[in-house]
């Protein structure tokens, strides 16, 4: 069977976004991952997709799965009969956000990374 096209407009460090990667990784879907943060023109090509600002967004074929977690994103792809069922454990939650603590270590890595950028120049 052939695999449809599939691209993810995500977040680089968001876990909806990890959990919706898992998911296509477990299954070894090749997917286009479309950073929405670091590209403005990524995110702005979701919005006008979808109709609406959220994220992650699917599109897998002609249909756009939009604001959805990994859970969703595989669910359709079982459905559709896209990938069959497999008994692997991604090690990654399908089903939820990051965590107070992860957006906390993620500003910190952000504000170091700035940090060392704005110095070095």
């Amino acid at each position: 069977m052939n695999q449809p096209k599939i691209t993810g407009y995500m977040k680089p460090t968001c876990g909806w976004s990890q959990g919706v990667r898992a998911v296509l990784q477990k299954y070894e879907l090749e997917y286009e991952d479309r950073d929405i943060i670091n590209n403005p023109s990524n995110y702005q090509e979701m919005v006008e997709k979808t109709g609406q600002p959220s994220q992650p967004c699917v599109q897998i074929g002609d249909v756009i799965l939009a604001d959805v977690s990994g859970e969703e994103v595989e669910a359709y792809l079982l459905q559709e009969e896209i990938v069959k069922p497999v008994d692997v454990d991604s090690g990654v939650a399908t089903d939820r956000g990051c965590s107070d603590e992860e957006h906390a270590a993620m500003r910190a890595e952000a504000t170091t990374q700035w940090t060392k950028n704005f110095s070095s120049e």
